[in-house]
């Protein structure tokens, strides 16, 4: 299981990911699902996955291998796409791609073509995006009205960001809501866990401001989690107790 959310907001994109796998409670891993393409100036792309892991990794290597363009007879890229929505399109291609290459093979083994994708950035100075790419590489796009998307586990993290995210949330105030959103996921599931990688970019910046690993311990997520329990604890304590019954 997995967890990760992308936020839109007006200054920019967030996207975290945790980094947890299992295949049974024996074989628990640590694996990177939270990529970043950057080429300062030009783009910065982040791409986070949930699903199989193998069928998520196929999808990265054909992305870093290209497809080829039977027009042009060359291959296309991250590198090459001109515009956000361009980029989306091949990451569908890439994911379909790969169903052809193992689809038949995991039906006749009883398994699903399980996949999904967060995809956000920007690319020649366009509009910053947000998408959601699924299994059959058809993907819906972030709005203002709804500033977040999720894939995985994302039924604990999701309170938090409905009541707290809206298109006009500071940049920061948005990682602080991202990281809140996962510290509750993983306070209920174990199936998500650190570390947590976490990319923030800013509008029309060119480049990522930060890419970084939140690892176990670091003293400002341990800091963000015991404030945020606390908080909850004295909301509780400071509201009235129901009036009902005798």
């Amino acid at each position: 299981m997995t967890y990760c959310c992308g936020i839109l907001v007006r200054d920019g994109l967030v996207m975290i990911a945790d980094t947890r796998t299992n295949a049974g409670l024996d074989n628990v891993s640590t694996f990177r699902k939270l990529h970043v393409f950057e080429e300062p100036g030009r783009h910065v792309l982040a791409l986070s996955t949930a699903g199989n892991l193998s069928i998520s990794q196929a999808v990265i290597s054909t992305l870093q291998e290209g497809l080829d363009n039977p027009e042009t007879g060359l291959k296309d890229t991250l590198s090459t796409c001109t515009s956000m929505f361009r980029a989306t399109q091949l990451v569908g291609r890439a994911v379909r791609h790969v169903y052809d290459l193992y689809g038949e093979a995991l039906k006749d083994a009883d398994l699903r073509f399980d996949v999904s994708f967060l995809f956000g950035g920007q690319v020649n100075g366009g509009r910053m995006r947000l998408f959601m790419i699924y299994a059959a590489g058809n993907f819906i796009e972030c709005t203002s009205d709804t500033p977040f998307l999720q894939i995985g586990e994302h039924k604990y993290g999701k309170p938090v960001l409905d009541r707290s995210i809206t298109f006009e949330t500071d940049l920061y105030d948005a990682l602080k809501s991202g990281l809140i959103s996962m510290d509750s996921t993983m306070r209920s599931n174990l199936g998500v866990g650190m570390p947590i990688d976490v990319l923030m970019a800013r509008r029309d910046a060119g480049q990522a401001e930060l890419n970084f690993r939140v690892e176990a311990g670091e003293p400002y997520f341990h800091d963000l989690r015991e404030r945020w329990s606390a908080a909850l604890r004295a909301a509780h304590t400071s509201i009235p107790r129901p009036p009902y019954g005798r």
